[in-house]
């Protein structure tokens, strides 16, 4: 696989964070490449590594970063979400930040449905889909980050009679409402909020930024087939957790690039997600997975690790394991405990801590 991105002339890859347990302990970073859809590394980071948990995103990308580096693949452009420390790790970099179109548009809808629920401001929602819509076109059909802006603002015209010379008039039809009275005319208060929604400056500085072809729905993919190998609520030691993560990177690298299913039935099928407000969408049947992976694993442990499990247990003492945060917690309790009462008090207080376990 990293023999592959080192031939390519472009790498693109993708990278999102996870938290793979209840309260945030561990964060899983995933660098995937979005050419071939397989994924390409995976960082277990620890909340006490990175100075708390909402920093856990911005050490995992750089740690895999790092590790691309060091095997001669330096990426192009890494599609993200909006993370802020994200951006300001990115922005020192090298390397091109482009916003996968979903995240941008989710954030713009839910203004939208917000704005529509005002007073006078009932015609947005009858606007909504075209709005979904036209960002998406305004993120396939442009090649700089000006166009995207010029094509995404044309839709408070109506794409007719733009000003903008990057972008003098429309190149696709907006769908025209049955209704007359849906058309939003200049000064209304629908408009007025409709522009500022659109128009803002943080809205255009992500329109600038959105990702053209490739987008990061493959790593939701993935973090979905996390669940089948650590569930939610379900508390891993940290080497537990980063073995379940590698499983779960081999079982969906196996069956990421399945083709068509050519047995005679529609290669599509319809799908209505409860996101979307009933509307459709199609996705393609593939061919029936494999699990090749299964019997590689179990002729490697029976063939090489029970005959010789020294080198391999010599690999797994190299990874670096944080400390437990459930040891280091008790340990601070204690000390505080035995600060903050009087000596007396210490063989009762002895006795309660000897009762704590640790859950984790």
């Amino acid at each position: 696989m990293l023999r592959t991105l080192r031939e390519e002339e472009k790498v693109v890859v993708g990278g999102d964070m996870k938290a793979v347990s209840p309260g945030t302990k561990f964060g899983s970073y995933t660098l995937m490449d979005l050419k071939n859809n397989k994924v390409v590394d995976l960082q277990l980071v620890q909340s006490n590594e990175a100075g708390g948990s909402t920093h856990m995103e911005r050490e995992g990308l750089k740690r895999s970063l790092e590790w691309l580096k060091e095997r001669g693949v330096t990426p192009d452009c890494i599609v993200t979400d909006r993370h802020r420390h994200i951006q300001e790790f990115l922005r020192e970099s090298s390397v091109t930040q482009l916003y996968d179109v979903g995240h941008v548009e989710k954030g713009i809808s839910k203004q939208l449905l917000k704005a529509a629920k005002k007073r006078d401001c009932e015609q947005l929602r009858a606007w909504l889909k075209s709005i979904r819509k036209h960002i998406y076109w305004t993120a396939a059909t442009s090649t700089t980050g000006p166009e995207r802006v010029a094509k995404w603002t044309s839709i408070l015209n109506h794409v007719q009679g733009h000003e903008d010379p990057l972008f003098p008039k429309g190149l696709h039809p907006l769908p025209v409402p049955r209704d007359k009275g849906q058309w939003l005319a200049a000064g209304t208060q629908a408009f007025h909020k409709l522009e500022k929604v659109l128009s803002n400056e943080r809205v255009l500085n992500d329109v600038e930024k959105l990702s053209p072809h490739h987008q990061t729905s493959p790593l939701k993919a993935f973090h979905s087939a996390i669940l089948r190998f650590a569930p939610q609520h379900v508390v891993f030691p940290f080497l537990g957790m980063l073995c379940r993560l590698y499983l779960a990177a081999i079982h969906y690298n196996e069956r990421a690039e399945r083709p068509t299913s050519s047995t005679g039935d529609p290669p599509y099928e319809l799908q209505t997600p409860e996101a979307r407000e009933g509307e459709c969408r199609a996705k393609a049947v593939k061919t029936d997975p494999t699990f090749c992976y299964v019997d590689n694993l179990m002729d490697l442990i029976f063939d090489q690790v029970f005959v010789d499990p020294a080198p391999f247990t010599e690999e797994v003492l190299k990874i670096p394991v944080p400390e437990d945060l459930t040891g280091r917690s008790l340990s601070t309790s204690a000390s505080f405990l035995h600060g903050a009462f009087p000596p007396q008090c210490a063989p009762t207080l002895r006795g309660a801590m000897r009762g704590v376990r640790p859950t984790g």
